[in-house]
């Protein structure tokens, strides 16, 4: 499991400050805390974990000193500049569900020989206890063909008797489309018009 420090953030100090002076803003919530404990990591370390983890992954976060177990809930980020706001945080505790996210990542989709992957599902959500917490479902396409379509359900995260689904096992994560490259019927024409 990934291991990642941070700071009890002083809340007196505004957020934008905090980033304008390389970090990271964020909290760390759950059952077994009394309170949410707000947060401050470093860009350079929040960057370094999310090069590998992400939103539904596990961490071992290192607050002043003391470890946590814990969850990766949520990390916001600024498109415009390509900079990472705030993640938040929620504590694992042994023999207890917690709701979370899977990343969906496909493999092979440049050995596709005839049609166009299209995928329409970014993640799945569901709940499991902390060891049966999964970060990432990687689902080779390369043997898809035109018309084949993968749904939640035919994912192995479905027949995991650990996991409660909750996105619908009926919704499609992946479509392979037919490529269309026809010229429309004008366009003929006025070509036709042109050389005549």
């Amino acid at each position: 499991m990934n291991t990642l420090k941070a700071e009890k953030r002083d809340m007196k100090t505004k957020a934008k400050k905090l980033r304008r002076e390389g970090f990271v803003t964020g909290v760390i919530f759950g059952k077994e805390l009394e309170e949410a404990i707000p947060l401050q990591i470093t860009v350079k370390d929040a960057e370094r974990f999310l090069k590998n983890g992400g939103k539904g992954s596990k961490v071992t976060l290192e607050v002043d000193g003391t470890s946590m177990e814990a969850l990766v809930k949520e990390v916001d980020y600024n498109p415009l500049k390509r900079q990472i706001l705030e993640m938040d945080f929620q504590t694992l505790v042994k023999g207890e569900k917690v709701h979370s996210t899977a990343e969906i990542v496909l493999l092979n989709h440049d050995k596709i020989q005839e049609g166009v992957i299209e995928k329409v599902l970014n993640e799945v959500s569901y709940r499991a206890l902390p060891e049966s917490l999964v970060e990432k479902i990687e689902i080779d396409v390369a043997s898809l063909k035109v018309g084949d379509t993968i749904k939640v359900g035919d994912l192995p995260i479905a027949s995991d008797k650990n996991v409660d689904l909750m996105t619908d096992p009926e919704a499609v994560v992946v479509t392979v489309m037919e490529v269309h490259n026809t010229v429309p019927e004008t366009e003929e024409t006025e070509e036709e018009a042109q050389t005549e």
